[in-house]
């Protein structure tokens, strides 16, 4: 598997870790991972390098604001924060690395992140989006995982095990977790940007998701204008690209090669 190539972006004012792996994002068709709501760059594993071995395509992920050793993001965030992560900060992201050609892989917040973009950004560099747990609505089921988790951070271990990863431990935590429990989060809904996703779109679900249902894969496939594909697996929780390894990276393996074809992903990109 290849090493990973490691370095800090400016992004709108703020400090963004990232690291890569394959070819560049002008040499060949790149996979950004979105993470999820407590997750980092290296929170990630070793799963991007074997997405890469995967795949032949580049790997792109990065700490998102407020996360791992990127740079701290004011509290309380906008309730807001995920679509405007979409619609301001991703672009500027991309057209940062040299984004030319590619997928969204987004985990859990992640995937809300990359459907606000597939449904509310014009932007045909993106062709397919893969959507680990996604979360689109507000689930009773949610907000009672997000309180345990809760509790484990202000009276257990958690606090202690975060900060391993994040520099501003109190900012990664309380900016997802105030706004997952404001009571005003209630009403959030991305639904209405599914319509507009024309792009293909593959949706990884676990049967036994403490943090959601798989209510969002059935929303995504009867909303969504392009072809939507659904992974289930049987008793897999929030994390399948970690629980389950081997399928999700079988499945996207073959859903970035019939996007790019084996050959396209392993030369350069033609200009224009």
């Amino acid at each position: 598997m290849s090493e990973a190539e490691r370095g800090r972006l400016v992004i709108d004012g703020l400090g963004i870790e990232y690291a890569r792996w394959g070819p560049r994002p002008q040499d060949a068709p790149t996979v950004v991972l979105l993470h999820e709501g407590l997750g980092c760059l290296d929170l990630w594993r070793d799963f991007p390098a074997r997405l890469q071995a995967a795949t032949g395509l580049g790997i792109l992920a990065f700490s998102r604001p407020g996360y791992g050793r990127s740079d701290p993001v004011a509290l309380p965030r906008p309730l807001d924060f995920m679509e405007q992560e979409a619609r301001t900060f991703l672009p500027q992201l991309l057209d940062a690395i040299g984004f030319r050609r590619g997928i969204l892989l987004g985990h859990s917040d992640g995937a809300s992140v990359a459907t606000v973009y597939g449904g509310g950004v014009d932007d045909l560099r993106v062709r397919g989006l893969v959507l680990l747990a996604p979360h689109l609505f507000v689930e009773e089921v949610t907000l009672e995982a997000i309180r345990a988790t809760r509790a484990r951070y202000e009276s257990g271990d958690l606090r202690a095990r975060l900060a391993r990863w994040h520099e501003h431990v109190d900012v990664a935590f309380r900016g997802w977790c105030d706004t997952w429990l404001d009571p005003r989060f209630r009403d959030w809904d991305l639904r209405e940007y599914v319509p507009y996703i024309r792009i293909p779109v593959l949706v990884v679900q676990g049967t036994a998701d403490p943090y959601g249902t798989m209510a969002h894969a059935e929303a995504l496939e009867e909303l969504a204008y392009g072809p939507v594909e659904v992974l289930r697996l049987e008793g897999c929780g929030h994390a399948p690209h970690l629980e389950r390894p081997d399928e999700v990276l079988r499945a996207v393996a073959d859903f970035t090669g019939r996007l790019f074809g084996l050959y396209e992903a392993r030369t350069p990109l033609a200009t224009g």
